[in-house]
């Protein structure tokens, strides 16, 4: 099983300086991004980490929208807790019909790192690292909807949160 972060099991908020994991390719365990911006997921990853990827590249290039995903499941655009939901809706580890804000998952699955996907949230954003490869609103500078990246982000003062075997 990969172990892409490591963590203790309580809440924990990561420090000011804090960075996500820098992305290391493992064959068979780690996600990657083709030059369209899709996401491939690793062979061994577990069947609804699959179904993330597999949402999250639904739903990649649609624009930012403050409130977009939060009406609707399918919808023209998404902010950072919309396209969270969204692909974690798909994969049956949100209930349907929820429409959580970054603030709400603070409260989702348990503290703590997960072995195959983390969610980084605090009041006012949120974002997903899964299989080693980011899906976030706002990590290119530039403030656009939903993407996968490579590359680390600052996550200061976020809380980390996990499902359980995930």
């Amino acid at each position: 099983m990969l172990l892409l972060l490591g963590g203790c099991a309580q809440q924990q908020q990561l420090q000011q300086n804090a960075y996500t994991p820098r992305y290391v390719f493992r064959k068979g365990y780690t996600a990657y991004v083709l030059r369209n911006g899709r996401a491939v997921a690793p062979q061994h990853a577990p069947a609804r980490i699959k179904r993330v990827i597999a949402a999250g590249n639904k739903i990649i290039n649609k624009p930012y929208r403050r409130g977009g995903g939060h009406g609707r499941h399918h919808d023209t655009a998404y902010d950072c807790s919309g396209s969270t939901a969204f692909i974690l809706r798909e994969a049956g580890m949100l209930k349907p019909g929820v429409h959580p804000t970054s603030h709400t998952f603070l409260k989702w699955g348990r503290p703590g790192f997960g072995k195959w996907l983390t969610v980084y949230t605090k009041r006012g954003h949120v974002f997903v690292m899964v299989a080693g490869i980011r899906f976030d609103t706002s990590g290119s500078g530039r403030g656009v909807g939903p993407r996968w990246y490579t590359k680390p982000r600052r996550c200061g003062g976020f809380y980390v949160r996990h499902v359980p075997g995930y």
